[in-house]
């Protein structure tokens, strides 16, 4: 089967007055479907640029990624938007939700630019909510809500277009340890119920959730390891 994700030799620069950065330096990789994976490296390794190019935020300077047996880099940013609201559900450190809008609208917004008529949306931002834990908090606006509340919202809206891909960008970062644990469950249950999570994270103890984990030193893969195998071989340069 062709994997969810391919890289292929993929560089990705900005230019800086005079000089120019690679943020990614020929990265080469595969994802599979139902995968659980985490992206680790010390600032300014290229993850965020990484999580920016796979959730279609950012295109590639060169190389291919493929997402679903599509090119992606060298489509406009008209495509990229349909292709991120279609297939890509994002997770982030500082929630991003509309502070004047309850949850459930907050929930519902990714389906208005889908087309889908307003009874529907209703009844499907609902059952997200439900699925994460807030079927009583659909009517609150987030700051009526604790921090590891607002955090569900905000996998239940990432979640609401049933995406092929969960992009967690340190779902944890602003959440008190007890939270933040409550959360990671959340989030192991998802994939548990088949959902492919890409986990951007710091910490080691997030990424030893993952099934796999690949660092980034310089724009460049230096490790890719399976997690919970012992003797797992490194597939560095894969």
């Amino acid at each position: 089967m062709e994997p969810l994700i391919s890289f292929k030799d993929v560089h990705k620069t900005y230019d800086m007055g005079q000089a120019q950065v690679r943020a990614l330096d020929g990265i080469s990789l595969e994802i599979e479907k139902g995968a659980y994976l985490a992206i680790m490296g010390p600032s300014g390794s290229g993850k965020s640029t990484l999580m920016n190019v796979i959730g279609c935020l950012d295109s590639p300077t060169s190389g291919s990624y493929k997402l679903k047996g599509q090119e992606i880099g060298t489509l406009v940013d008209d495509e990229l938007a349909r292709i991120r609201n279609r297939e890509i559900g994002f997770i982030f450190q500082t929630f991003n939700l509309l502070p004047r809008t309850d949850a459930l609208q907050n929930v519902e917004l990714p389906l208005i630019y889908s087309g889908i008529s307003r009874k529907e949306r209703h009844e499907r931002a609902k059952r997200a909510l439900e699925a994460v834990g807030l079927g009583d908090r659909m009517h609150h606006r987030p700051n009526e809500m604790s921090g590891g509340q607002r955090q569900r919202v905000a996998i239940a809206r990432a979640l609401v277009n049933d995406p092929s891909i969960l992009l967690a960008d340190e779902p944890t970062g602003n959440l008190d340890s007890r939270t933040g644990e409550e959360i990671m469950a959340l989030i192991d249950r998802l994939h548990a119920e088949g959902n492919t999570l890409i986990l951007v994270t710091h910490e080691d103890e997030l990424a030893r959730r993952a099934e796999r984990v690949i660092r980034l030193r310089d724009g460049q893969i230096v490790s890719d390891t399976l997690n919970r195998q012992e003797g797992a071989p490194d597939r560095t340069g894969a």
